[in-house]
């Protein structure tokens, strides 16, 4: 038994997460922050990207600034549009290790050095950064080890560290996180545009600071935060309003354990006049010894659906916006009142699942997994609940014929 496909909610729902990934879409974001503001008229420009998603704002930049383009390095984790961006402009992609860093991550900081070293004279770096930097890149200090930084990152899988401070802590063992590589710029001129995947949307934590104000020396770069987790939420909310729903986005971002979250998110959406609720956040999740397969928004769906059990007018879901979550490559998972019922009539117990952090089984056997492939973004996770029978759903929207977002 899976889930009803043919349940309008279902595709509301990600016709909604479709529209937040749209706005929030890299190659988008950097071109009109690129068009609002142009490059000084007459320049050379060198462009570096880092992160998940490198390489479509690399594509953005090569859109608005054309020609004026001599260099780009690309530096990613995901082969998604490399094929268009090395067609269309001289790119040296470098594919490098994600979630974990590894030897690709060590060649890769140490090609970032060298180009920032390299810069020739009169040419304007731009710097277009993503999340999942801090795994891609890095050069070690000299009291530091691969071994160090891989023993870190295990650590926050199952310690369920906060982001800010995993960052802080993957900067202080290396020669190009927390501000070290813009040092090395000694003054000259330059930008740096942002898709944030952290809270307060803060340069300083972005890819652990990897193109962050220096701590020292001068610094003349321009930094701007061109896509965030805001940016998704509204999407969701002004498609939703457009259906003629009544909506309620949360005003503030979340962080805690995905279990904690869910209790809330599932008692918020019992109770809210909203027929639609979205929040925006980054949940974190500890995890047994050996765990299972499965990520935070997975464990946070599979949560929920324990409490929105019989409800049938309840749906939650849970989903990070670079289309993987945690180890595995899918999004998230889309939950309703008959998940867990499904769960059990495979075998499994859902209460299990989530003891053992193999959340990705219950959901895939419950046909409830959410697979969107990388998006060419990275601002963290959305979470949208649905009250709303099926019936309502059928017969409201434009022209009261179905729900079907728009895309924004």
């Amino acid at each position: 038994m899976t889930a009803d496909i043919h349940d309008p909610r279902r595709e509301l729902m990600l016709g909604l997460l479709r529209a937040a990934l749209a706005r929030v879409d890299g190659r988008r974001c950097v071109r009109e922050a690129l068009a609002a503001r142009p490059a000084p008229a007459g320049v050379r420009i060198h462009v570096a990207a880092v992160g998940k998603a490198a390489t479509s704002m690399a594509l953005g930049a090569h859109e608005a600034l054309g020609g004026a383009v001599e260099h780009m390095l690309v530096i990613t984790r995901d082969e998604l549009f490399i094929g268009e961006l090395t067609d269309r402009a001289q790119a040296e992609v470098h594919l490098s290790a994600h979630p974990l860093p590894d030897q690709r991550s060590l060649g890769a900081g140490q090609r970032l050095i060298d180009w920032v070293d390299g810069l020739p004279r009169g040419v304007w770096p731009l710097f277009l950064i993503s999340g999942g930097s801090s795994a891609l890149v890095e050069v070690p200090e000299a009291n530091a080890t691969l071994a160090d930084l891989e023993a870190l990152t295990r650590k926050s899988f199952v310690s369920a560290m906060p982001i800010g401070e995993l960052n802080a802590r993957r900067a202080a063992l290396s020669r190009i996180k927390g501000g070290r590589l813009a040092t090395r710029l000694a003054g000259r001129p330059g930008r740096a545009l942002f898709v944030s995947d952290v809270p307060d949307d803060d340069p300083r934590v972005i890819g652990s600071g990897l193109m962050g104000p220096a701590a020292s020396g001068p610094d003349s770069i321009e930094r701007e935060v061109v896509a965030s987790i805001d940016d998704a939420v509204a999407a969701v909310a002004a498609g939703a309003t457009a259906l003629g729903l009544r909506v309620h986005a949360a005003a503030r971002r979340f962080a805690d354990e995905a279990s904690r979250l869910a209790a809330r998110f599932a008692h918020e959406l019992s109770l809210s006049p909203a027929q639609l609720l979205v929040w925006g956040g980054e949940s974190t999740v500890q995890l047994p010894p050996n765990p299972g397969r499965g990520g935070r928004n997975q464990h946070l769906a599979l949560a929920a659906a324990r409490l929105i059990a019989g409800h049938t007018e309840l749906m939650l879901l849970a989903a990070g916006t670079d289309g993987s979550d945690g180890v595995t490559a899918d999004a998230g998972a889309l939950v309703d009142a008959e998940s867990c019922a499904r769960v059990a009539l495979a075998g499994l117990d859902a209460d299990q699942c989530l003891r053992a952090g193999d959340s990705a089984r219950a959901l895939e056997a419950c046909g409830d997994l959410v697979h969107t492939g990388p998006t060419g973004t990275n601002v963290g996770d959305l979470v949208i609940g649905l009250k709303l029978s099926e019936d309502e759903a059928r017969l409201c929207g434009p022209r009261r014929g179905g729900l079907r977002p728009p895309m924004l």
